[in-house]
């Protein structure tokens, strides 16, 4: 794995490119600015994987049985593509964006959760952590995404694999 200086990211994100606030799109929810990059802001490093047979993605907690998928195995499931609009917690939004990847709801069908879990918990790389309700992950546009605009993720936006959750 090689890693980068976290700092850099926080320099990218200062030149993202605005679009003025008259032009705004009214997808773009108050206090949000639309932008036509791809801004990166993210605390730790970005980790480069080189060989993808030693990647996997554990699902565990309140399921029936835990599961690892490796990537292969992911990569037969169910696949679509979907274009949806991108709003950051940093307040950024991006239209009209293209994600390929495996509908969460087809995802699930690989496991059962217990009729206790109300939440999914999300690891990812550097030990980040987040807690999403599992009312809000089902929705037809929300994926586990290994695309973006036609190509895989670059490193900094989640590659292998990052949860897209649009709404």
């Amino acid at each position: 794995m090689r890693f980068e200086n976290p700092f850099s990211k926080v320099e990218r994100l200062k030149r993202v490119k605005n679009v003025p606030e008259a032009n705004q799109d009214e997808r773009v929810p108050p206090g949000q600015f639309l932008t036509e990059r791809f801004p990166v802001l993210h605390y730790g490093t970005t980790p480069h994987y080189a060989n993808l047979n030693h990647w996997t993605m554990r699902v565990f907690g309140l399921v029936k049985e835990e599961k690892t998928f490796t990537w292969d195995e992911l990569m037969a499931l169910q696949q679509k593509t979907e274009t949806v609009d991108i709003h950051c917690v940093t307040r950024w939004s991006k239209l009209d964006t293209t994600w390929t990847g495996i509908p969460w709801r087809h995802f699930i069908t690989h496991f059962e959760i217990l009729p206790a879990a109300t939440h999914v918990l999300v690891h990812c790389e550097q030990n980040y952590t987040t807690n999403i309700a599992l009312d809000v992950l089902d929705d037809d546009d929300t994926m586990l995404a290994y695309a973006y605009e036609g190509k895989p993720l670059e490193p900094d936006h989640g590659y292998p694999l990052r949860l897209l959750v649009p709404k």
